[in-house]
């Protein structure tokens, strides 16, 4: 047997002492992060010590600027090779906007959503990278707090965030067909599953507001029209991203826009001058606040009011974020909610687009300075800044006296409290590998396909012509996928040639006039076909038995084409596959109308902008399906 000789006796038993000391700790002390880089845990490093006290801990080490930068939230990119410095030549509106290291590094700032964002691996790969920097290049190493716009929908609409490979439901109004609150929640828990795995930890949503507006073009966005059908979705979906109670597994809910953004005056939106702000025709402005007593009910870690202002509703006539009697008078006094309140994008800064100025949404205090508009949102009751990254405007106030550190220590507690609750302080870091086996799971993207089949409503079936059979029939197809609907039937060239034709439609609208592309984008406008497209729509109906379908991103007017349609389908964020499952059988549509559909341009302007299905003899009316009807009928 070999013998140890006095050297390897002494080599291993410092190896021995090494390790002993690596992973032995005092008692009563763990391990930490050295966020300060001090060499010592510090009360707000300590995992152990209550949040309240970290809380605490942290913010007496803050100075000024770095107080200032944790209330702004601004978008930021990951490149495609998932970087985070910003590239020479690099494409895309949001590559004209500093990157989260320029925000970090020079405004202090630890709180991005993303406005561009390659495929999974990258995005997992990125945000590790924003984490590194924020714990390594800090002066106090305080984590990045990453917000996201809705991502799980199938949706073109202008709102809707890149999906990449996150599941895809239909949108809010397709979970309101459906009506199952058990569906929302599990939506709301495997979306917030996604989230985690590449580090997104605040959503941008729900959308409470009521579509009592058929024109507004963020309708798409809500639950539909009712408050208590809206209130029911509201809880589930919060409860499946947040949990019962707000914690490390959680992702933070920012419910919007407090007190309710739909009775937009003739539906055009508050994103743009062109409507300053909503009103209340039918004196209707507390059925607006039921579905945020609902977020309310399940602790909703943030509000998020609207641009607009409520006109007559409150002392002053200024937009949401600017008005203390709508912040702290009902949001704060009444219904005591103590969460953080953020603004919406934009409101304190104009953008400059090309030769096009989109002006900060100042609406009633336009007047205002920039400085002085943070001012007055702050002293409403405001904690945070969306889509702004001018924190020096807060600290030139504290200095000159105008705003007191304390009111600026009020909503930094605030922020970073749900930072301590969310654990991002104790580990902000995702596994890339588990990123990628955890966004868009097999499992959940069929349940995900089959919400948007559930959602489906069918309107009309003349003479129960519907499901067709499949491989029947010759069917003509447009707006549709040929390879697609060559799985279901033979398809043929021309309409004359079919046994059936299948339509897809989208709710018409009409571009405003402008120069802001943004505000071009926007489906405003009336909500009936019309003219050469009409006609087309029209003929095609005649020439050959046709099922239509159409997208409900507002509540389209569609009376000839319901009348000369043989099946009609309401859909809210679809894939061909999914509507073509549902028309053959495949798939029973399972959904309601969450809205009415009106019978006329007339009936919607005549009808009152904060009042639910309140237009004259509706062509369709709230919670209307084809099954229903033949029930009443028999």
């Amino acid at each position: 047997m070999k013998k140890f000789r006095p050297f390897t006796w002494a080599l291993t038993g410092l190896v021995a002492l090494f390790l002993f000391l690596s992973f032995a700790t005092p008692k009563g002390k763990s391990a930490f992060r050295d966020l300060n880089k001090n060499g010592k845990m510090d009360v707000y490093e300590d995992k152990s010590q209550s949040v309240d006290k970290r809380v605490e801990d942290l913010l007496s080490q803050m100075n000024l600027e770095e107080k200032a930068g944790s209330l702004f939230i601004n978008g930021t990119l990951i490149n495609e090779d998932g970087t985070i410095e910003k590239k020479e030549g690099a494409q895309g509106f949001a590559a004209r906007l500093p990157s989260s290291v320029e925000l970090m590094r020079d405004k202090k700032m630890n709180h991005f959503n993303y406005w561009q964002a390659p495929d999974v691996k990258e995005l997992a790969i990125g945000y590790n990278a924003i984490q590194k920097y924020a714990e390594e290049k800090t002066r106090l190493g305080i984590p990045v707090t990453i917000y996201s716009d809705p991502r799980h929908y199938f949706s073109n609409n202008i709102f809707a965030m890149a999906a990449n490979s996150f599941t895809q439901w239909p949108e809010q109004m397709g979970f309101a067909a459906i009506g199952d609150a058990k569906l929302m929640q599990q939506f709301g828990d495997i979306a917030r599953q996604e989230y985690i795995g590449v580090g997104i930890r605040g959503a941008l949503d729900p959308m409470a507001d009521l579509a009592t507006e058929p024109r507004w073009p963020r309708i798409s966005g809500t639950f539909g029209e009712d408050a208590k059908l809206s209130a029911k979705m509201i809880e589930a979906y919060i409860l499946g991203f947040q949990g019962n109670q707000l914690g490390a597994t959680s992702v933070a809910c920012m419910t919007k826009h407090f007190s309710g953004g739909g009775p937009q005056k003739e539906g055009l939106d508050p994103h743009f001058e062109f409507q300053k702000g909503q009103v209340y025709p039918g004196n209707n402005f507390n059925y607006h606040l039921i579905p945020f007593e609902a977020a309310f009910k399940v602790h909703t870690a943030a509000i998020m009011p609207y641009y607009g202002i409520p006109t007559d509703q409150t002392s002053e006539n200024v937009g949401f974020s600017y008005n203390k009697d709508i912040i702290t008078g009902l949001l704060r006094n009444k219904y005591h909610y103590d969460g953080i309140v953020c603004t919406d994008w934009g409101l304190v800064t104009d953008t400059r687009m090309g030769p096009v100025v989109w002006p900060a949404r100042a609406w009633g205090v336009e007047k205002l300075t920039p400085e002085e508009r943070v001012q007055k949102i702050i002293n409403a009751g405001v904690d945070q800044f969306g889509g702004e990254s001018c924190p020096e405007h807060i600290i030139s106030l504290v200095k000159s006296g105008k705003l007191s550190e304390k009111r600026i220590d009020e909503s930094v507690r605030r922020v970073l409290r749900q930072k301590f609750i969310l654990g991002l302080f104790d580990n902000p870091y995702v596994v890339v590998d588990n990123a990628i086996a955890t966004v868009g799971k097999a499992e959940w993207k069929k349940v995900a396909e089959m919400a948007q089949r559930r959602a489906m409503t069918l309107l009309k079936n003349d003479n129960k012509v519907l499901p067709l059979a499949t491989g029947k029939w010759k069917i003509y197809v447009r707006n549709v996928d040929p390879q697609v609907a060559a799985q279901y039937g033979t398809v043929v060239n021309k309409p004359e040639e079919a046994d059936f034709a299948i339509l897809r439609l989208n709710t018409p609208w009409v571009p405003v006039e402008s120069q802001n592309f943004m505000a071009r984008g926007f489906h405003h406008g009336d909500l009936d076909f019309k003219g050469t497209l009409k006609d087309s729509i029209i003929q095609l109906l005649k020439t050959v038995p046709t099922i239509v379908d159409i997208y409900i991103d507002r509540p389209a007017v569609i009376p000839e084409i319901s009348s000369l349609a043989k099946g009609l389908f309401a859909d809210f964020g679809a894939s061909d596959a999914a509507v073509l499952d549902v028309i053959f059988g495949k798939v029973k549509p399972g959904g309601k109308l969450p809205l009415e559909l009106p019978s006329s341009m007339e009936a919607v302007r005549n009808q009152k902008e904060d009042v639910p299905y309140d237009s004259k003899n509706p062509l369709y009316k709230f919670g209307f399906f084809w099954w229903r009807k033949i029930l009443i009928l028999n």
